[in-house]
């Protein structure tokens, strides 16, 4: 439809242009006199001739009406189509969409709106954090817009796509297209574009992970394993797996995990657990900590030294977290993640 206006109004101009045009080389017109004449003609308005028209003038002018005539009609007619169609406000809903999208930092991309892409995205939703969902779908977008959820039409293996986006001021990247091959597309892309962007993509078998983590992802989640491997502790550990899935979702708990991310100038940094006295003066239990360099103390000693880049994983309320996040970051809001 766009296309289709712009030809309405190109060929409207080009009336304009020969009208004007033949006037002055048939009549020897001046260049105003030529195009009012033009103006008049086309518009079938029913003034009288600026001068005497010879007949070359007068043949000329009938085929102007005709043609004139038929560019304004197909002009209108495609004019009104835009406006009823809602053409005109899905421009200006775009561009409302590209300031908000302008305005985000710090803020999630969500590549693909399948199954898995819409699960995520319906979870950032709701614990509250910013993000923009990218897919090609019509009809996903859709239902992004009815949600609220600031979205982008578009390939997200594009270098284009993932800079209007936002890369160069996102936090994550999600790469949750349906093919494996579609995500390594994306991972390649966004850690080209971004070598410091915490990227996690979805593989569909657990062949596909190894590429996908050399193309850089940071996680691959295979979902079907995933799946199974719930299914079976739902059946060994039916209790266990309840409770770490209201823990994680935070629903129906008041007790929840969160991530704590230190800085080199925090608080906590240099000092052991036990001098922190976390668990005494927050009520958080620090479960693991996660080196900056990759090793993982899944059951932290009260000896043991904080330090930065270090990541706590901390079980307890909202308020117990926040108060762990005021009390060990200089930017609470920078080092506490929403959740795992």
């Amino acid at each position: 439809m766009i296309r289709r206006l712009g030809y309405a109004l190109a060929a409207l101009a080009t009336v304009l242009v020969v009208g004007t045009a033949g006037y002055i080389l048939i009549q020897g017109w001046s260049l105003l006199d030529a195009l009012y004449m033009t103006v008049i003609t086309v518009g079938t308005v029913g003034f009288r001739e600026v001068h005497e028209l010879t007949l070359g003038g007068q043949l000329f002018t009938m085929a102007l009406i005709i043609i004139g005539f038929g560019a304004i009609i197909f002009s209108i007619g495609t004019i009104i189509d835009f406006m009823v169609e809602g053409h005109f406000s899905g421009l200006l809903e775009g561009r409302r969409m590209d300031k908000r999208i302008a305005g985000m930092s710090g803020h999630h991309i969500v590549a693909g709106l399948g199954r898995v892409g819409s699960t995520v995205a319906e979870e950032y939703d709701r614990r509250g954090v910013p993000f923009v969902v990218i897919d090609v779908d019509d009809e996903a977008l859709s239902g992004a817009r009815e949600r609220g959820w600031a979205y982008l039409k578009g390939d997200a293996s594009a270098e284009e796509t993932l800079t209007h986006a936002g890369i160069e001021r996102a936090r994550s990247l999600v790469a949750a297209l349906d093919t494996d091959a579609d995500n390594l597309f994306v991972t390649l892309t966004a850690r080209g574009m971004r070598p410091e962007l915490f990227i996690v993509a979805r593989s569909t078998a657990a062949a596909a992970e190894a590429k996908l983590r050399r193309a850089g992802a940071d996680r691959v989640i295979t979902p079907t394993d995933i799946g199974g491997r719930r299914m079976a502790a739902m059946v060994l550990q039916p209790i266990v797996s309840d409770y770490l899935d209201v823990v994680t979702r935070g629903e129906g708990l008041q007790f929840k995990l969160e991530e704590i991310l230190l800085g080199e100038a925090d608080p906590y940094v240099g000092s052991s657990i036990g001098d922190s006295r976390i668990r005494q003066e927050t009520g958080a239990y620090i479960l693991a900590v996660h080196r900056a360099g990759g090793e993982v103390n899944t059951n932290p000693s009260p000896e043991l030294v904080l330090r930065p880049g270090d990541r706590l994983v901390a079980i307890g309320t909202e308020e117990q977290l926040a108060l762990l996040a005021g009390k060990a970051c200089s930017s609470p809001e920078e080092c506490r993640s929403p959740g795992l």
